[in-house]
């Protein structure tokens, strides 16, 4: 993966988390499912519902092994708020004013203006802040400004938000217009081409009045002085603000920007150490430590080069500064965290691919000159999230391929992980919800994705993962970071292009990951379906594609459909007045895969800006108005959520009469709202004003 946070997302492993969150078909959408007890599906609000996962296996680790996912796991909830504040100057604030409003109102509870107001909270807590997650769009409110304003007024004034000096009045005065001027801050990241993108975000990583003009001079002559053969990742851990005329970074960590939340993480770290599985692993922890210390980046590369070696521990986390795709320059990380451990058994499949790196690599369908000669590293398993925390929460990654570097990823490797209950909590949660019959062509093609969906699916993030993120090289002397705004949105096309490509090649059942020649199939038309249909109902009517990987979908779809339109690969038909996507032929549909991960290779390699920008501006961006308003009519009365997060388990020590741990239990009871307000109680850091 490259700079632009082709981990994460996550869409957590350090610089790029994916959030590869083209689900099949079947798993867009849940209805509330028991499996041998367990409720998978839980609470539904706005767009949004409320899944749980399980943590099999976690009662049989050794004792150490749970002591040290529980004191990970409190390390990866006490970074909450950095995110919170990442999102937005205003997010706490608000959030405090919220929770308040919500715990100790005394009038009607019951009505609408209450109610509303309990959405709205819970979408807050959703999203980390008060734009959408995934559309970046700022909120609107459904309860009134009267209401509000008489609410903050009826509670303690001590429990709010409130600077030095401040009263409630001016309170409301300063952070109104935040909530309800649908003008101001009303995008988290903009991407929109010939703005300036730093200005008209909401986002916190620049300070008042920093340009986008700013900010690429200030870190151009940091790279022009830098480390051209390892160039650290400028920018990344920090604030860029302008001080007494002069630019300058204020650095997250202990003692600096976040410094109160990075303690509170740290002394956690030290407590996992003393129980780490291997001395390689309590290595990998001294050293994040000291990088959360010092806020220094080469320290940083140090801890991402142990990180990648350290393959025997079977506990594995992230937790740092990840994804960049919340900086609309794709340059500064939000904070994020996921506790792991390996699951032995699914892990067969993506050893597989991972011993089988170089010949995928030899065989791609890119020019030479972009090939790597010799994979190094490459490492991929099947994990158990066993907690979520920062940007991977409550919204988290299926997949996950680290570190970000990438004069890191070509000398030393890169690890690749598919988090195996994840998936399978989606796969639960998704059955009977009508998707498949409303939208896809006709009833073969259904059997066809009821019968090898989930298997593909889950195949397409391994090759997206293990191998997509992982091929490839960049020229010699092309800057990581030329693509700029466009870099997240061409790095998730080049490693799904590249598990489009793979899934339908013979080696794969060669090795026995497909069962047959027609099991990609299902792939395919999922795939298709979702870039130029139905991921629309993510869009509001009359907005553009904004986030990075719906512009990925979206672009290799118009693409293939553009460019086989004279031998009708791909065509969009319309049958009892509705539209579908019907594929004509498949192995064509696979070779203009390959044409495209050829052109988005060679866009990556030389650093392409103008050629990103045409491949995305083209084909990843623009909204069909009349086939929105059909997608969104016929799923509209599916009565689904589009969206899903996670409840976290917790993880409850228990102790003898010495105050020894003696167990770790795991526990799935908690609401989502007992779970974000003890969050709030629990791990609240940073100061509510902003620094």
């Amino acid at each position: 993966m490259a700079r632009h946070g082709a981990g994460r997302h996550p869409q957590a492993f350090m610089r790029n988390v994916i959030m590869a969150i083209i689900l099949s078909a079947t798993a867009l959408c849940a209805g509330a499912q028991e499996s041998d007890g367990f409720k998978y599906s839980d609470e539904k609000f706005a767009d949004l519902q409320m899944l749980r996962y399980r943590v099999d296996g976690f009662e049989s680790l050794p004792l150490q092994e749970k002591k040290l996912i529980y004191y990970l796991s409190q390390a990866g909830l006490s970074g909450r708020d950095i995110l919170f504040d990442q999102n937005c100057r205003y997010n706490l604030r608000i959030r405090r004013m919220l929770e308040t409003v919500y715990t100790d109102y005394k009038g009607d509870r019951g009505s609408k203006d209450f109610q509303a107001m309990t959405e709205y909270l819970k979408r807050v807590w959703f999203s980390n802040g008060i734009h959408h997650h995934y559309g970046c769009e700022k909120f609107k409110p459904g309860f009134s400004r009267e209401f509000f304003r008489k609410a903050l007024l009826s509670v303690d004034k001590k429990k709010l938000p409130l600077a030095k000096g401040q009263s409630v009045e001016q309170l409301i005065a300063e952070v109104f217009p935040v909530i309800f001027d649908p003008t101001v801050m009303p995008m988290r990241v903009n991407q929109k081409d010939g703005d300036d993108l730093v200005l008209t975000s909401a986002c916190n990583y620049y300070g008042e009045g920093v340009t986008q003009a700013d900010a690429e001079a200030f870190y151009s002559a940091q790279k022009a002085e830098g480390d051209a053969q390892h160039p650290i990742m400028y920018g990344m851990n920090s604030r860029l603000v302008r001080e007494n005329g002069e630019l300058k970074e204020k650095v997250w960590r202990s003692g600096g920007l976040y410094g109160a939340a990075i303690d509170r993480i740290i002394y956690w770290l030290g407590k996992a150490r003393e129980v780490a599985d291997t001395p390689q692993q309590a290595e990998v922890i001294s050293t994040l430590i000291d990088f959360y210390k010092k806020g220094d980046l080469k320290t940083f590369d140090k801890y991402s080069i142990l990180w990648v070696r350290d393959t025997l521990s079977r506990v594995d986390f992230t937790n740092c500064f990840t994804e960049s795709y919340g900086d609309p320059l794709g340059m500064k990380a939000s904070w994020e965290s996921i506790v792991n451990f390996k699951d032995i058994a699914a892990t067969a499949r993506t050893e597989k691919l991972s011993a089988n790196a170089q010949w995928f690599e030899d065989h791609s369908p890119v020019d030479p000159r972009f090939k790597k000669e010799k994979v190094k590293g490459i490492s991929a398993k099947v994990i158990t999230a066993a907690i979520l925390g920062g940007d991977l929460y409550p919204s988290t990654a299926i997949g996950i391929n680290l570190p970000n570097s990438d004069w890191i990823r070509k000398e030393y490797g890169s690890k690749s992980v598919t988090i195996g209950n994840i998936t399978d909590a989606y796969n639960k949660a998704a059955h009977g919800n009508g998707m498949l019959s409303e939208f896809v062509i006709d009833q073969a093609t259904i059997d066809n994705i009821n019968r090898y969906g989930d298997a593909c699916d889950e195949l397409h993030t391994d090759l997206h993962e293990c191998l997509g993120h992982g091929s490839g090289k960049l020229l010699p002397g092309t800057d990581p970071d030329s693509l700029k705004a466009y870099g997240s949105t061409i790095e998730e096309a080049r490693a799904d292009l590249f598990g489009l490509y793979y899934i339908a090649d013979p080696k794969l059942t060669e090795l026995g990951l497909t069962p047959n020649g027609e099991a990609y199939k299902s792939e395919y038309y999922t795939y298709m379906m979702n870039g130029l249909m139905t991921q629309l109902v993510r869009i509001q009517p009359g907005n553009n594609i904004e986030e990075a990987h719906m512009r990925n979908r979206a672009m290799i779809a118009h693409w293939i459909y553009e460019h086989g339109k004279a031998d009708k690969v791909v065509e969009l038909v319309k049958k009892d007045g509705r539209t579908f996507v019907r594929i004509n032929s498949y192995p064509a549909l696979r070779t203009l895969f390959g044409k495209l991960l050829a052109e988005v290779q060679r866009v990556k390699s030389e650093g392409d800006y103008e050629g990103a920008r045409r491949l995305v501006e083209d084909y990843g961006v623009k909204v069909d108005p009349a086939l929105h308003a059909e997608v969104l009519a016929r799923y509209k009365k599916l009565n689904i959520s589009p969206y899903k997060g996670f409840i976290n388990p917790e993880y409850v020590p228990v102790k003898d009469a010495q105050g020894n741990i003696t167990d770790i239990e795991v526990r799935y009871g908690e609401s989502y709202e007992h779970q974000m307000l003890r969050y709030s109680r629990d791990y609240s850091f940073l100061p509510y004003v902003n620094e």
